[in-house]
């Protein structure tokens, strides 16, 4: 018996997820930020400073210039928190006496090549350091919130690592761009909202509050997260359960008072913002910033069409899942709280050009679309939505365009996933982990238009986790597969060792600088590089 009992406690775990997860919760965690560390030093912060000029000399110019009372000249996308935050990082290291170059009249002249070089290193690397902080505390945010989603933390650290190696994520915590923010926030907005939908609770309404501030603080820093927030109110419809019904409190004369108040938050958030709503929507104000109305030849069309989807998915996710009146009702007042406040943060640097391209995101990107007559036309915006569709179907295969994308692989698993869930009666498992790959499909397809560059990647390798994390925390059986492992161990190797083919490729880059001419001017004017000639001042195209 005893020697029974030796080889039992000897031999190795039939659980798959338990060799998968050998550092527990916490050192999980810790681990997937230490090796991110150890790349970020590698290939990353000793990288040529401009190396990634676009847009590492775009944010930081910016900031450079707004310390030294100079106004934002960078409206694109418009980068607006990412511009902030650098800023206020420069201010804070100079104040700790760790940064001499954080104005633009603290760098010295381009004819001063070897103090310009040093000042820009400087500053370069100090921006590096702010990307890696961000990046590491949207991954500590995803982490504390997948431990909720799921019932097993086994499940969730996988997601983290998958999430944390993911393409683009290794990509934005070395550089500085603006998809890492207004990507990740509604990601994190999209997390909370499913956690609340299968749980009931009191505070559900300022939750979903939250998740609207989140969205639009992430559509303050680029304007393609329109994408995310649209497919938000359809996303969370499948996930309520039983528990989702409405607590005895919301089914109570007193929740009227609560929903008194929250009309009251409303109120005072949507007077105070509405100036900026007016002067963004303002035919003047967006004529003069080079936007033409999408629709009806008027400004605000299809943004109002989007609160009217929202509204909608919020009363249809009442009624199939039993939420009360009153909390419904609280929660659409938590809605215009939410987005009022996160719109209130383009007053602490106000500038109109950042109000009218939040405002009209769709009018902005397709200013960037490869072929914006096509995309004008009915016809040709259906050609280019089937060449965006064959060319995501061809990145995911991996095998037809190679990326550096693991994320891809997870996709090999989730399809028959979704069938087998479908086959075993888990229709809603199915259906969750389905509507989660389309908008990852969806918002792909467009963005092909663009390449669908790396950088791209964190607006919807995270719907690809999500949806893996779903399914295998239905289909726990799986763990006990004897493939279970090895092909886990596989896709972990894979997705951590392809995760760091870009960050490599780019500190390896033998190419010169000399590519920076042809827009330096118009998005630095007032900082001439060594490198280039007087400058014409063409916009990047």
């Amino acid at each position: 018996m005893t020697a029974t009992m030796v080889t039992g406690a000897s031999a190795p775990s039939r659980d798959a997820l338990d060799r998968l997860a050998r550092f527990g919760w916490r050192g999980g965690v810790a681990v997937a930020l230490l090796l991110s560390l150890v790349s970020f030093f590698l290939v990353g912060y000793f990288t040529a400073y401009w190396r990634n000029a676009d847009m590492d000399f775009m944010v930081i110019y910016n900031a450079l210039a707004m310390n030294d009372g100079g106004a934002q000249v960078f409206f694109d996308h418009p980068a607006y928190l990412t511009i902030l935050s650098v800023k206020s990082w420069f201010a804070s290291l100079h104040r700790l006496g760790l940064l001499d170059a954080w104005t633009l009249s603290a760098i010295p002249s381009p004819a001063d090549r070897a103090g310009f070089d040093a000042a820009m290193t400087s500053a370069v690397h100090a921006g590096r350091i702010a990307a890696l902080l961000t990046a590491s505390a949207i991954i500590l945010s995803f982490a504390c919130l997948a431990r909720r989603l799921v019932s097993d933390w086994r499940i969730a650290i996988l997601a983290v690592t998958a999430f944390a190696f993911s393409g683009g994520v290794q990509m934005h915590l070395r550089i500085l761009r603006s998809e890492m923010i207004a990507a990740s926030f509604c990601i994190l907005a999209l997390m909370i909202l499913i956690i609340v939908a299968r749980r009931a609770g009191p505070w559900r309404p300022a939750a979903v509050g939250l998740a609207a501030a989140l969205c639009v603080l992430g559509l303050e820093n680029k304007v393609h997260a329109i994408l995310l927030i649209a497919a938000i109110p359809v996303l969370t419809l499948p996930f309520g359960n039983a528990a989702s019904a409405s607590m005895p409190f919301w089914r109570t004369s007193r929740a009227w008072a609560a929903v008194l108040i929250a009309a009251m938050a409303a109120l005072a958030s949507a007077m105070t913002a509405w100036p900026l709503v007016a002067a963004g929507f303002d035919p003047a104000n967006a004529t003069a910033a080079g936007l033409k109305p999408l629709l009806l030849g008027r400004f605000g069309v299809y943004q109002l069409a989007l609160l009217g989807v929202i509204a909608a998915g919020m009363i249809g996710f009442a009624r199939l899942w039993r939420v009360s009146a009153a909390e419904t009702t609280a929660a659409m007042l938590a809605v215009v709280a939410g987005a009022g406040l996160g719109l209130l943060a383009l007053d602490l640097s106000y500038d109109i050009n950042d109000v009218v391209v939040v405002l009209n995101p769709l009018e902005k990107m397709i200013t960037y679309v490869d072929a914006p007559e096509a995309a004008g036309s009915v016809t040709g915006a259906i050609g280019l939505l089937l060449s965006g569709v064959l060319g995501v179907v061809r990145r995911y295969t991996f095998v037809l365009q190679s990326s550096a994308r693991p994320a891809v692989f997870l996709t090999w698993l989730i399809i028959p996933g979704i069938v087998m869930a479908w086959r075993r009666g888990d229709r809603q498992a199915a259906l969750q982990a389905t509507l989660l790959m389309l908008a990852a499909v969806g918002i792909d397809t467009l963005g092909v238009r663009r390449g669908l560059k790396v950088e791209y990647f964190v607006f919807t390798d995270p719907l690809i986790i999500l949806a893996g994390m779903v399914l295998l925390d239905r289909l726990s059986d799986l763990r006990f597969s004897r493939l279970a492992y090895p092909i886990g161990a596989a896709l972990l190797v894979l997705h951590v060792g392809i995760s760091q083919a870009e960050p490599v490729k780019m500190a390896l880059k033998r190419k010169g600088p000399e590519d920076v001419c042809a827009w330096n001017g118009y998005y630095m004017p007032l900082m001439a590089l060594p490198w280039c000639a007087p400058s014409n001042n063409v916009p990047r195209t």
